[in-house]
């Protein structure tokens, strides 16, 4: 939580401001009971008017004076959680842009987003709380029984062992429920994976009629949360049952107390009034101290579950003594022997890759399902890095080169085509943001994407949350056009044609091989003629690479290919 606390630098004075305000609040309120014991003993018996008006409008400018420092405390106090919350959230968001593949993995999307969401809202309200009432109620309740003791020891002795009894009773319910709320955010997790996993596969669900046995998994998760929730839930409930019982037992025996004191001549009824008030004060701050606990234990889960977060060092970071690379091997990529194996892998997911592909070749990369195609180029732009030999770009190892520069210089257009809500041209310029319209339009008629804006309106037309208004094949093709918008040295294809014809799919083949700037393409698909006019196939089968070469040469030479190719046309005997 200390960790979490310092997103509060530059809201200082309002984090000082605010509880200074509620202690003065504080301190009018602990005022009040003496001026209403001076009205009982004073006022009522002599039957003075101006001195019961006179005290009465004390008593109002108190209320006043108590109101307006409560606003200001609230607003300084907001200000500062709120301040606290954005921060927070940008460092959270920036951090998670920073991790890698490998730590995203092992986080898990579903968690982060928990996260960055419920758990930074609750550290909000347990700061605003916190300020609000962290110096207050204590300084209430102690200030009561001390003002107890100016009026009469022997009742003050109520206080002195009430609190204490109260103090238990807040502190024994609090040790046993941070544990449960720990568990609850951490099963929060879970609901918001398969929330997350059933709306972003609705048609998957529906196509396979899944829709009761997902309903059934939510409910069986839901229920272990609402178990969760209820059991925590019922033993911070006991707090103010419990309290209530303490405080009203001292209150019968401080009134018994108070009317022998009365009886006997050593107090007055005025002074058992205060009394009394203050043991009311205490009651409702201890009720007040219980609610801020129970909200300041949820933020502390909260925060030390942001704070995990926070603490996973990215896994890849650029180098401090970084190399240019040689402007000769602009666009070269080479691989030494290049193994991968994935964190808590069992064994390598590539292995022993040795090839090299030349500025302006087109490179393509075919295997079956699981061969390790994508792992192989996602190790050109460093997603992750490989645990064996080298990976070089521009004669450089990808791990000697600063990240950004080495991105910059490649495009990759992924499997799943992700488009995001705006504009056809704001998508575009995610490639490059000072691409003008003309360059905008050069990758999409490259990308075959001019019908899609003959349909959408032109640059200016909307699109929906993750494209949802547009085709499979539509998608597709712009995503590789805001890639192509880059005009990148390096163009990763990774699968991402599946969704388009034949026809179409050849048109942009050739469209690639034509750009003017020629850049290295490599294109990974599952269609042998996707890849049939590469300058080089490599053919990866289980994590190897067990055929290189050009289409001709590797029908007679490698079976994998053979076998791919034949499933797919078939050859004339």
């Amino acid at each position: 939580m200390k960790r979490i606390l310092t997103y509060l630098k530059g809201y200082w004075l309002e984090s000082l401001l605010g509880p200074l305000f509620k202690l003065l609040e504080a301190s009018f309120e602990l005022i009040v009971p003496f001026v209403i014991a001076a009205i009982i003993d004073r006022g009522i018996p002599s039957g003075d008017a101006n001195y019961i008006i006179r005290m009465g409008l004390i008593l109002v400018g108190l209320g006043l004076v108590g109101l307006l420092s409560s606003v200001t405390a609230q607003y300084f106090a907001a200000r500062a959680s709120v301040g606290l919350a954005t921060r927070l959230r940008h460092a959270l968001f920036a951090h998670i842009q920073r991790l890698s593949y490998a730590d995203l993995d092992r986080a898990g999307t579903s968690t982060l987003i928990t996260r960055m969401t419920s758990d930074v809202n609750q550290v909000q309200s347990g700061v605003n709380l916190g300020l609000r009432l962290f110096l207050r109620s204590p300084f209430i309740v102690f200030g009561a029984m001390i003002m107890a003791f100016t009026i009469d020891a022997r009742c003050a002795l109520i206080f002195a062992v009430a609190i204490p009894v109260l103090a238990a009773i807040v502190f024994g319910i609090m040790l046993v429920t941070i544990p449960l709320y720990r568990k609850t955010q951490g099963q929060l997790d879970d609901v918001l994976l398969l929330t997350r996993e059933n709306l972003g596969g609705v048609r998957v669900l529906r196509a396979f009629g899944r829709e009761e046995n997902e309903i059934e998994d939510f409910n069986e998760s839901h229920g272990r949360l609402t178990r969760l929730q209820t059991v925590s839930g019922r033993i911070s409930a006991l707090m103010n049952p419990l309290t209530y019982i303490a405080i009203n037992f001292a209150l019968v025996l401080l009134i018994k107390t108070g009317a022998v004191r009365v009886q006997a001549g050593v107090l007055t009824q005025g002074q058992v009034v205060a009394l009394v008030n203050y043991m009311g004060q205490v009651l409702v701050e201890l009720v007040k101290l219980a609610n801020l606990i129970i909200t300041v234990t949820k933020a502390a889960a909260c925060g030390k579950r942001i704070s995990a977060v926070l603490a996973i060092r990215p896994s890849l970071t650029s180098p401090a003594d970084a190399e240019s690379p040689d402007p000769a091997d602009r666009g070269r990529v080479d691989f030494d022997h290049v193994g991968l194996k994935y964190r808590g892998g069992a064994a390598e997911s590539i292995s022993d890759v040795h090839f090299s592909a030349r500025r302006g070749q087109l490179i393509g990369v075919i295997g079956g399902t699981g061969s390790g195609k994508s792992t192989l180029v996602n190790l050109i732009p460093r997603f992750y890095d490989a645990t064996s030999g080298a990976v070089r770009v521009d004669g450089v190892d990808v791990r000697k080169q600063p990240l950004e520069e080495l991105r910059g210089r490649i495009a990759v257009v992924p499997q799943k085509a992700l488009l995001f809500k705006g504009s056809i041209r704001d998508n575009l310029l995610w490639g490059n943001p000072e691409a003008d319209d003309e360059a905008l339009m050069e990758a999409v008629r490259a990308a075959q994407a001019e019908d899609v804006l003959r349909a959408k309106g032109g640059l200016d037309g909307e699109i929906e949350q993750s494209g949802r208004n547009l085709s499979g094949g539509q998608r597709q093709r712009l995503t590789i056009a805001r890639a192509l918008v880059r005009r990148p040295e390096i163009l990763i294809l990774d699968d991402s044609a599946s969704a388009l014809d034949f026809a179409t799919d050849a048109r942009l083949r050739m469209a690639i091989r034509q750009l003017p700037y020629r850049p290295t393409v490599f294109i990974v698909s599952q269609r042998a003629s996707s890849v049939r006019y590469a300058d080089q196939i490599l053919v990866m089968d289980d994590g190897r690479v067990v055929g290189t070469g050009v289409h001709e040469a590797l029908l007679d030479s490698c079976p994998v290919y053979r076998e791919i190719h034949d499933s797919q046309f078939r050859r004339e005997v």
